[in-house]
């Protein structure tokens, strides 16, 4: 008889970069109840984070302040973990930001658009993944899990600029695949249209009209991004370098 191991993170150290969002709580939530300490951060809502935190499953959770748009707080939340915990097992990048820009308007989409859309979405995330790749490579099962989008190979998205830097983030996936192994293994999870208030001004209305065009017929919820993110660190152990698409078919 086989026995399915319940906690099969037991030990391990969890990073979620912008937990207080709706993939990163979802994925705080997954980690903490397969036995991980998580370390979920936010930028200014200590609130909020500190509830999360109280709500996990489990023992040994802390929250940390980080802003994925500055590499010098990157860098000081990982000496922060190291400090505390000793160890990083496993690294997430929730954390972005977007805006809602028609693609044909080229006047819109302003360069400090374009530079903070870069900043939060590909450069804080490589920023991340080198404030931390010392303590991944250490823990010799290192992961590393970027949060992209489909909108990355569609080109249809929020806004162009988006699109292209959730495009980067996928190849940043592969270069790193290949450049940290074998002690660390990189993988984007690539969700659709995800169930939150991820993007500002997009309605009730606007969310159905998408579920309807997806071929599962609803939206992707957190906990489905999260799933993925969770088997990527539990059973999916010889892949790297790789796009795991979890859309519920959007992208046929």
């Amino acid at each position: 008889m086989t026995f399915i191991n319940s906690s099969p993170l037991a030990g391990k150290a969890a990073v979620v970069i912008g937990a207080s969002g709706g993939i990163g709580t979802a994925t705080s939530r997954r980690f903490a109840e397969a036995g991980a300490h998580v370390v979920a951060t936010y930028h200014s809502n200590a609130a909020k984070a500190d509830a999360l935190i109280a709500d996990l499953p489990g023992r040994g959770h802390r929250a940390f302040q980080a802003d994925v748009e500055d590499s010098a707080s990157l860098n000081r939340l990982a000496a922060a973990v190291h400090e505390t915990f000793g160890r990083v097992d496993i690294l997430v990048n929730t954390a972005g930001l977007t805006r809602a820009v028609p693609h044909a308007d080229l006047e819109a989409l302003d360069d400090a658009l374009i530079d903070r859309v870069f900043a939060a979405n590909w450069r804080g995330p490589f920023a991340a993944i080198r404030a931390f790749a010392p303590l991944l490579t250490e823990s010799g099962d290192g992961l590393v899990v970027n949060i992209s989008s489909i909108a990355a190979t569609t080109g249809i998205g929020s806004n162009v600029a988006y699109c292209a830097a959730k495009a980067g983030l996928d190849i940043m996936s592969v270069s790193l695949g290949r450049a940290l192994a074998p002690e660390v293994r990189v993988v984007s999870v690539s969700p659709g249209v995800v169930d939150t208030d991820f993007v500002p001004g997009r309605d009730r209305d606007w969310s159905e009209r998408q579920a309807r065009a997806t071929p599962l017929k609803r939206l992707t919820a957190p906990d489905d991004v999260a799933s993925a993110v969770l088997a990527a660190a539990t059973h999916l152990r010889f892949t790297t370098g790789s796009v795991i698409v979890v859309d519920g078919g959007r992208h046929l």
